[in-house]
């Protein structure tokens, strides 16, 4: 959400505007984002011996990079963040910001932690598009951003940058995301690749629509940067899990078709089984009914929240507090992804829930605030 400009009375202002970015990478990623940058009015600075930089200052040296910049992004290859990290350290200047960008986030905010502490304020940063995506127009873009309660100012001053640029941001702890993001993003690479070398023919124009989907994302993948496959498995610690227990169940899959039918187990035929959509019974619109019912018993506690909320905003005026606490919903989080968990639900999920929620209460704190 914007934020709005403070009035007279109101807490500290709005974090510092970020004018000027460097990147110490200029890849095809980098190189879309910074375009992103400079059509929203941010400088951009760039140092890359082995790209063409276009559309960006090109620095010479690590020094000519860094210097006066509010932002320096670090837009290398996963493995070699760390490495990337450290040659910056000498040069960087008080309250210069650094934040990288890669698909994991584990490793990088490991690293960042570990080289600049909390003398040099970093963020770890993931955006969720890359020059593709861009490519085509998708909307909306969206990034995660990961709290730092070593340096919540920065992270303050990275969200309002990511949101200036039109993207809708995301906050979840490195952990979260690497697990998440195993499950999803990589092994869709896996299953992308795999396929690929199964020569798997994704251009056949009789494919059926049920093939469309896989088509496009394998189509994707091929887009994406060579080193990226590799990185999403090898830098995620979550990853080989994910990988596992795909293969434990096609495996299961294959041993159960190749069962006749005649003389299928009752366990082969579990195995194969695809649940569908489900008819239209009474059973089951009765249940969408209580479901409706509890949409509106969830909207009515949304409302008391927003009333709490609107108190909690006139009581942080009362004393000049901020209206954020990345520090608070850190904790929050953390105390909704624990509970989910104990009531067998998925923390992800509840978690991505209640950052919808706390979006919207920051926004409505920030209107309603004296």
């Amino acid at each position: 959400m914007p934020h709005s400009l403070p009035q007279r009375g109101d807490g500290p202002p709005p974090p510092a505007r970020i004018g000027n970015v460097a990147f110490l990478g200029y890849g095809r990623f980098g190189a879309a984002l910074g375009s992103l940058l400079r059509d929203a009015g941010i400088g951009v600075r760039a140092l890359d011996p082995g790209a063409e930089i276009q559309g960006a200052a090109r620095a010479a040296s690590l020094p000519e990079l860094v210097g006066g910049v509010d932002l320096v992004l670090v837009a290398v290859p996963v493995p070699a963040m760390r490495d990337a990290i450290t040659s910056l350290r000498p040069h960087l200047a008080p309250g210069q910001v650094v934040a990288d960008v890669g698909s994991v986030k584990t490793v990088p905010a490991r690293a960042m932690a570990e080289v600049l502490g909390g003398d040099r304020p970093w963020v770890a940063t993931h955006p969720l598009f890359g020059p593709a995506s861009l490519a085509r127009g998708e909307r909306p873009l969206r990034a995660v951003v990961c709290p730092n309660p070593a340096h919540p100012d920065a992270v303050r001053r990275v969200v309002a940058l990511f949101e200036q640029i039109g993207c809708q941001v995301l906050e979840q702890a490195p952990e979260e995301h690497d697990r998440v993001m195993a499950f999803t993003h990589a092994l869709a690479f896996f299953m992308a690749k795999g396929m690929m070398d199964a020569g798997v023919p994704a251009g056949a124009p009789y494919a059926p629509p049920s093939f469309q989907g896989i088509a496009r994302t394998i189509e994707t993948v091929r887009a994406d940067a060579g080193h990226l496959f590799a990185a999403l498995h090898r830098e995620n610690p979550f990853a080989g899990e994910a990988r596992r227990r795909l293969i434990d169940a096609l495996v299961a899959i294959d041993r159960s078709l190749d069962v006749a039918a005649k003389d299928a187990a009752p366990e082969d035929a579990a195995a194969l089984a695809i649940p569908d959509l489900g008819a239209l019974s009474p059973e089951l619109r009765e249940t969408r009914e209580l479901i409706d019912e509890l949409d509106l018993e969830l909207v009515g506690l949304l409302a008391r929240r927003s009333e709490l909320v609107q108190r909690a905003a006139r009581a942080k005026a009362t004393i000049g507090a901020a209206v954020r606490d990345p520090l608070r919903e850190a904790r929050l989080m953390e105390s909704r992804r624990r509970c989910a968990a104990e009531l067998g639900l998925d923390p992800a999920g509840v978690a991505e829930v209640f950052e919808v929620i706390l979006r919207h209460s920051r926004s409505l704190q920030e209107r309603r605030s004296p």
